[in-house]
């Protein structure tokens, strides 16, 4: 159990760290990237830019926590707040009806509470 959830805290750290293009990459080349991206424009350039921030925060928090061994207590939380940000992103692509395209979100919410699950319940860093 611990290796996979280690290999799933992986996959949605490289994950978050795509997604934190969102920082860098201007929102108009983001929307351009196809019809599934439309959704940044209906966000300011900042909140594109927060949003990337908090994926960054996540990635590092899936990882680093638990390989330094500081503070690994983050790692569950990080992936608690995963589960919130992909609920928002389910949200959205429901309320803007991009049905096709919400099984991605789907699935990196269920990974991330398996992770926050595993971390906190049967598979915790300390103990």
């Amino acid at each position: 159990m611990n290796v996979a959830l280690w290999i799933i805290a992986g996959v949605l750290a490289a994950v978050c760290l795509v997604g934190s293009s969102k920082m860098f990459v201007p929102q108009e080349k983001l929307a351009a990237m196809g019809s599934s991206a439309q959704w940044v424009l209906e966000f300011s350039p900042g909140a594109l830019k927060a949003i990337g921030a908090v994926e960054l925060l996540a990635a590092v928090g899936l990882i680093l926590p638990a390989v330094l061994d500081i503070a690994p207590v983050l790692v569950p939380l990080a992936a608690t707040g995963l589960v919130l940000l992909f609920a928002c992103a389910l949200t959205m692509r429901l309320r803007r009806g991009e049905k096709a395209t919400i099984a991605g979100d789907l699935i990196y919410l269920a990974l991330a509470a398996f992770v926050a699950w595993g971390r906190f319940g049967p598979e915790p860093f300390t103990g």
